[in-house]
């Protein structure tokens, strides 16, 4: 029987090296992205495949999270008389948390897995080999876009989450709850801060270089065939998330300490 001390040694050691291709995959990515030749046509595929064909999903998920946060606000207001804060609480929950997470995560969801399956699948079957055959660099052609891409459209999205979702706490308020509609937008507008709006789109970029991160890791270092690939995408999603609201937690704590 393994001795258990041993086991968990094991496990985190394992980690450590993990983390450590990790940042050593970032660190190039990053330095890829950053410096020429940049292939500006992927470039703006990838903004469209990322940011465009997103905005659905993120402005649904943002409208029923307003409206349902407004509705929640509203029932634990009114057992302390204080239903008045539901669009103050609306507009700062949404644009300093839900916004950011909520679509990060949503895009995590659609796109860390699509990366990492597109990736993945190029790596199984030996297309990223031709490409260094052919003096193509792998990171500057499949990743830098891809990182670029989710780094710059994820602010614009959280942008369009924080309007659609403060609209759904807006529409909710005063159809469902007998608000007035210019006093709520005159609440809102007089509680909302630049500081408010601005963290939450330094959270989104950031969020997006995770979210593109972890598609491209998993997906470069997949082996094993489709299995392989399935199980990147997996943990591509898995990894994705977890660092999206581990870091909006440090990022949290940093910005309203």
């Amino acid at each position: 029987m393994n001795n258990p001390l041993a086991l968990v040694g094991r496990a985190f050691l394992g980690f450590l090296a993990q983390t450590g291709r990790a940042a050593q995959f970032a660190g190039r990515a990053i330095w890829h992205s950053f410096t020429p030749p940049f292939f500006l046509r992927l470039h703006l595929a990838q903004i469209m495949r990322i940011g465009y064909y997103s905005l659905p999903v993120v402005g649904l998920t943002a409208f029923f999270t307003g409206g349902a946060l407004a509705l929640q606000i509203f029932i634990g207001g009114d057992r302390v008389g204080a239903e008045a804060i539901v669009p103050r609480i609306v507009v700062l929950g949404i644009t300093r948390e839900l916004g950011p997470v909520i679509a990060s995560l949503m895009v995590a969801g659609r796109v860390a897995a699509a990366i990492a399956a597109e990736i993945g699948t190029m790596r199984v079957t030996e297309q990223i080999d031709a490409l260094s055959t052919l003096s193509t660099n792998p990171f500057k052609y499949l990743i830098a876009p891809r990182l670029v891409a989710a780094i710059l459209t994820m602010p614009v999205l959280v942008l369009v989450a924080d309007i659609i979702g403060i609209f759904g706490g807006y529409l909710v308020a005063v159809t469902e709850l007998d608000f007035n509609g210019a006093v709520y937008l005159q609440n809102t507008y007089d509680f909302l801060r630049t500081n408010d709006v601005v963290s939450g789109l330094v959270k989104a970029a950031v969020f997006g270089f995770i979210i593109a991160l972890m598609g491209c890791y998993h997906g470069f270092h997949s082996r094993g065939g489709a299995q392989g690939v399935g199980t990147a995408t997996t943990n591509a999603v898995v990894t994705a998330s977890i660092l999206i609201l581990a870091a909006n937690f440090v990022m949290t704590t940093l910005f309203f300490r």
